[in-house]
């Protein structure tokens, strides 16, 4: 069995070099595994008053400030709204993540209430995520080509980490021309259905990604939320050719969410190593691949919301919701010592992070 040496990052792991993977990297991880299970095993139940609660006031505030942002006369009002809304209304989007995890009757309603109160209404419901980020958890896709949520950034070119985050702000145009456009026709014309549910329907960073659960495409709570956004689409383009709506409040919601879309894309390129060369990895490396980003550092709070600071520890227990992380983490930095394996997975912050992957993108292989 080969050996690969992380010494850029600072980790020497046994990983596969043929495919199988490592026996020694297996046993460590599963015992990784079976110690944070044994420390958070009474948290994995989902509180049902902190998810209503907090999508309430979420929403709450997303909607007010996107109000005061596309009506304020002052422009330092509207900024001030703007900037509240790309925060409040990325929060709210980031729920999209719980709802993979988070089963129906773990707190009933709440899939249908957040694509009613964001989803759908922000162009962006679940049904591009559930049944796609659940595949990135997948123990022999995680890192690989068919892993729809890891593009090996590590290995690239520095240019492409600005296209990787510059694509982000076209968010406003692909998710109108989705809905707006792709839905209805795609619907009238089968054979563009098959390209719009496999390469159009899904939140993924790898190109060569397409769906294959054309079936869930037919049942009836993808077309639910498929055939609003549609209608919700067209509903605003009237209303704005109408004159009911004004074209500029359309544009400023569209920069709101294209900000908002830049800033999970941030998030994204340091939630990762991303140094992962297309081969299926061992579960140690899988996890040391991945990113948490724990106090004292605040603003995660901020850019990395809804639980997402802790993304390693996720992929290490992904039942656990977003609300018990932080407990959970604490219990583990307690509880091991302190060069156990769980602490090389932490990054300080947001631009700390980002700078290390650049510097990685520009060491030679």
């Amino acid at each position: 069995m080969g050996r690969r040496a992380y010494s850029h990052l600072g980790l020497s792991l046994s990983r596969p070099t043929s495919g199988d993977l490592s026996t020694e990297a297996a046993l460590t991880e599963h015992s990784l595994a079976r110690q944070a299970n044994d420390l958070a095993r009474d948290l994995t139940r989902a509180d049902p008053k902190v998810y209503w609660l907090d999508l309430s006031v979420t929403a709450l505030v997303t909607w007010l400030s996107l109000l005061i942002a596309t009506t304020a006369a002052s422009p330092g009002w509207a900024l001030t709204a703007g900037a509240v809304c790309v925060l409040s209304l990325y929060r709210g989007i980031s729920f999209i993540h719980e709802l993979t995890h988070l089963r129906r009757d773990d707190v009933p309603g709440f899939h249908f209430a957040w694509n009613l109160l964001i989803g759908v209404p922000f162009l962006t419901p679940s049904l591009l995520y559930e049944g796609v980020h659940i595949l990135h958890h997948a123990k022999d896709r995680y890192g690989t080509a068919r892993d729809p949520e890891y593009h090996p950034l590590a290995r690239r070119p520095p240019h492409e980490l600005a296209v990787f985050l510059g694509i982000a702000l076209l968010a406003p145009v692909g998710t109108v021309l989705r809905f707006a456009v792709l839905a209805p026709l795609s619907l009238i014309f089968p054979p563009l259905r098959r390209f719009v549910v496999a390469k159009t329907s899904g939140m993924v960073i790898n190109p060569g990604f397409s769906r294959e659960d054309f079936e869930r495409a037919r049942s009836v709570p993808w077309l639910a939320q498929e055939i609003a956004s549609w209608l919700w689409s067209w509903t605003l383009i009237a209303l704005a050719v109408a004159r009911i709506l004004p074209w500029r409040a359309l544009a400023i919601a569209a920069a709101i969410f294209a900000v908002m879309t830049f800033l999970n894309q941030l998030r994204t390129a340091v939630a990762h190593r991303w140094d992962n060369d297309g081969k299926v990895m061992a579960p140690l490396d899988q996890f040391l691949d991945s990113v948490n980003v724990p106090p004292p550092a605040m603003l995660p709070f901020l850019w990395a919301p809804v639980g997402l600071r802790y993304h390693a520890l996720h992929h290490l227990m992904p039942r656990l919701p977003y609300h018990n992380l932080g407990v959970a983490h604490r219990r583990l930095v307690e509880s091991l010592p302190p060069d156990h394996d769980y602490r090389r997975a932490e990054e300080p912050e947001l631009f700390p992070a980002l700078a290390r992957l650049i510097g990685r993108m520009r060491t030679p292989r």
